[in-house]
C-alpha cells in the first residue's frame, strides 16, 4: 500500500472515509478482498507470498493499513511488514499497547508506516522516526515518508478528498475511486528526492502508478457511518487496467 487518503470524525454522515491505493510488483501473487477462512472476522486482500495484508478491517471494528517507507538503502527486515496488519487484526490488545510492543520490535521490519485503531480513533506509527501520533479530526494523507508529508500525490489527494467530502453528505464510492485513479505525473520541480533517481521519482509521483513491472494493483474505498455500517469496495487492476470489483456491506459487531 503506497497511498492512504482518509477523513476522520468530521462529517455529518460518516465517521471514517478512506480512499487508498496498494502499489506492488505485478507478479506478486495476491488474493482480492475477502473474509479470510483462517480468520473469518478479517476482511482484507491477502499477499500470497507472505500471507499478510496491507489494509483490512474486522467485524468488530479493528482497522489497520500499511505503507512502506521509501529508502533504497534500507535493508529488508526479519519479518514481512504485512505481518503487522495481520497481527493487529487478530490481537486483543488496545491500539496503544499494540503500538508499544511494535516500537519495541521496530527493527525487525524494514521501514514502514502503520495506521491502526478503529473508525472512532486512529493512530499513526512510523518505525524510522519512531513516532506514535493520535490522528486529529479532518483529512490526512499517507504515502511513503510519514503522515501528511507534502509530496505532490499526498497534497493532491488530501485536497481532492477534503473538497469532495466537505461538500457532500452522501458519499459516492465512484467519486472516491476517481480521486485515487488520477495518473497525472507531478511537475519536475515538485518531485521529492528519496534517492531513487529523478526518472523513477517522476514515475512514482501520481496517485495511480503505472510502470512496466510495478504499479497500482488495487484501490480500496472504506466508509463507516455513525451507526457503524460498513461499506468496503475494492477494485483490482492488471497493469493499470480495471479487472474486477469486490463490494461488502455489514454492520460492526460491538
Amino acid at each position: 500500500m503506497c497511498l492512504i487518503n482518509f477523513h476522520i470524525n468530521n462529517h455529518p454522515r460518516y465517521k471514517l472515509i478512506i480512499a487508498a491505493n496498494r502499489d506492488e510488483f505485478y507478479q506478486r501473487p495476491t488474493d482480492p478482498a475477502h473474509f479470510w477462512e483462517d480468520h473469518p472476522a478479517i476482511l482484507a486482500g491477502r499477499d500470497l507470498l507472505q500471507m499478510g495484508t496491507w489494509l483490512g478491517i474486522t467485524k468488530q471494528g479493528q482497522f489497520a493499513a500499511l505503507t512502506n517507507f521509501r529508502d533504497p538503502e534500507m535493508q529488508d527486515g526479519t519479518y514481512s511488514r504485512g505481518k503487522i496488519i495481520t497481527d493487529y487484526l487478530t490481537s486483543s490488545l488496545v491500539p496503544e499497547d499494540f503500538l508499544h510492543n511494535l516500537q519495541r520490535d521496530r527493527k525487525e521490519f524494514a521501514g514502514f508506516n502503520v495506521l491502526l485503531g478503529s473508525p472512532d480513533q486512529l493512530f499513526h506509527y512510523n518505525n524510522v522516526y519512531n513516532e506514535v501520533t493520535e490522528l486529529s479530526p479532518g483529512t490526512h494523507g499517507l504515502s511513503n515518508d510519514t503522515m501528511n508529508t507534502p509530496w505532490p500525490k499526498v497534497v493532491k489527494g488530501k485536497k481532492n478528498l477534503r473538497d469532495y467530502v466537505m461538500e457532500n453528505e452522501c458519499i459516492d464510492p465512484d467519486r472516491l475511486f476517481d480521486i485515487v485513479t488520477d495518473a497525472e505525473e507531478a511537475a519536475e520541480n515538485e518531485l521529492p528526492d528519496t534517492g531513487v533517481g529523478a526518472e523513477l521519482e517522476r514515475k512514482l509521483s501520481p496517485l495511480f502508478i503505472q510502470t512496466p513491472e510495478y504499479g497500482t494493483r488495487s484501490s480500496t474505498v472504506l466508509l463507516v457511518d455513525h451507526q457503524d455500517n460498513i461499506t468496503f469496495v475494492e477494485r483490482t487492476y492488471q497493469q493499470g487496467d480495471y479487472a474486477a470489483e469486490q463490494r461488502f456491506s455489514f454492520q460492526l459487531e460491538r
